[in-house]
């Protein structure tokens, strides 16, 4: 393969796709690896690097895109931003193509072959190659540091000459990948530790970090073994959306845990939708002075009701953070793990001559593809654009630097 790393241009953005690790090992398995200039400075990673790992540098954005091959990115560039981009091209990157569907259409419009990266699927032969676990467990941990930064109050319990300190009390909302890192993170900073999800089967996961797992009684018959008929994750792990009247008992029911606590990081987040309300304006009117809001679901409306993305918001006395870039305050640890589970992508997707090929009988390449042909291909994707999924095209032979062709219809598969 040939394939092009190129530079991010998000604001707040510092991430890379590919390192000079990573790339050592795609030049070594006899792949081309090309970089828009300066791809990796945000990270630490200068262009140096990447030629002494055996990696060619373009001359510009354009250059890096004129050959037909395999592109890579953290994020979704703007379609305008890709001269050149067409049939010849494959794309994989986080396309976020449930909440955004719009430009993942006017990427598919150009002809390329598209496959997003938060569509890999949760089996366990993909694990390896999960980017939104790995990022989640960044967010996850940055999240802890940000609130311990900004928090009035250190984490530890501290016994000192002046007197006793008590430790900070954090509640942790969602105890998805980024949740059980920041509950993680938390314990060992010394913080008393809740959390609450309301899939059952994260209770346990809790309790084995050391947190208290917070059980709400949202009937009065309910009791902590009951279990409710439908359960509240979906196939593919994650939490689905619950109705009104269920959402509104909960947050009723997470009140005094919300008013209690110091630090309130929220991680809970359903694919494709705006992100659940658990934390709204009277909660937070309910929390002391001087505490603090972590809202890592801000960017798709956020899981408390004040919050505003990447903007602090004081109410009530009450601080509210909704930051979006959680993983590029940590650029390189992310970066390192993002490029790993890319490698390992990449090797999933070549033969044995090393040959790029869309096999859409394969459970993740079919899972993650979106765009074919100049057409979407995944139900899921069609259905938040309000239209139906593409057919597959007819095989037919491809030159031998152009993708496969496809050859079985897509599956819908796991989002993020």
């Amino acid at each position: 393969m040939r394939i092009a790393v190129l530079a991010e241009h998000t604001a707040g953005e510092r991430r890379v796709a590919l390192t000079p690790d990573a790339a050592t090992k795609l030049v070594g398995d006899g792949h081309t690896v090309e970089l828009e200039p300066g791809a990796g400075l945000a990270t630490g990673f200068d262009d140096d690097a990447y030629r002494a790992a055996g990696a060619e540098i373009a001359t510009d954005r354009a250059a890096a895109i004129a050959t037909d091959g395999v592109l890579v990115s953290v994020t979704r560039p703007d379609v305008a931003t890709l001269p050149g981009l067409g049939a010849g091209h494959t794309f994989l990157t986080l396309l976020d193509p449930l909440w955004q569907p719009g430009p993942v259409a006017e990427l598919a419009a150009t002809g390329a072959t598209a496959l997003s990266l938060e569509l890999v699927p949760r089996i366990t032969r993909a694990q390896s190659m999960d980017v939104l676990s790995s990022m989640a467990t960044v967010a996850g941990y940055q999240a802890v540091l940000v609130g311990a930064a900004r928090s009035p109050r250190m984490f530890p319990l501290l016994m000192t000459a002046a007197g006793t300190v008590p430790a900070a009390r954090v509640l942790i909302l969602g105890a998805g990948v980024a949740g059980l890192q920041a509950i993680a993170t938390a314990r060992r900073l010394g913080a008393v530790v809740e959390a609450f999800d309301i899939r059952p089967a994260a209770a346990e996961q809790i309790r084995s970090l050391g947190a208290k797992s917070v059980v709400l009684r949202l009937d009065p018959a309910d009791s902590e073994d009951s279990e409710d008929p439908e359960s509240p994750e979906d196939s593919g792990g994650y939490a689905k959306a619950q109705d009104d009247d269920v959402q509104a008992r909960q947050q009723a029911a997470l009140t005094p845990h919300v008013a209690a606590g110091d630090l309130i990081i929220t991680t809970a987040a359903i694919p494709g939708v705006r992100s659940p309300l658990l934390v709204t304006a009277a909660m937070v009117e309910a929390m002391r002075p001087g505490s603090l809001i972590i809202d890592m679901a801000a960017e798709r409306g956020g899981n408390c009701e004040v919050t505003v993305a990447d903007q602090e918001i004081v109410h009530a006395g009450v601080t509210v953070l909704g930051p979006t870039h959680l993983e590029s305050g940590a650029a390189r640890s992310a970066s390192l793990m993002f490029a790993s589970n890319l490698v390992t992508l990449l090797r999933h997707l070549a033969d044995d001559d090393g040959a790029l090929v869309i096999d859409r009988d394969d459970e993740i390449t079919a899972a993650m593809l979106v765009a074919v042909d100049g057409g979407i291909v995944n139900d899921r994707v069609a259905a938040a654009l309000g239209s139906p999924a593409a057919a597959p095209a007819t095989p037919t032979p491809d030159p031998p630097s152009a993708p496969s062709a496809p050859s079985a219809p897509a599956d819908s598969g796991a989002s993020s």
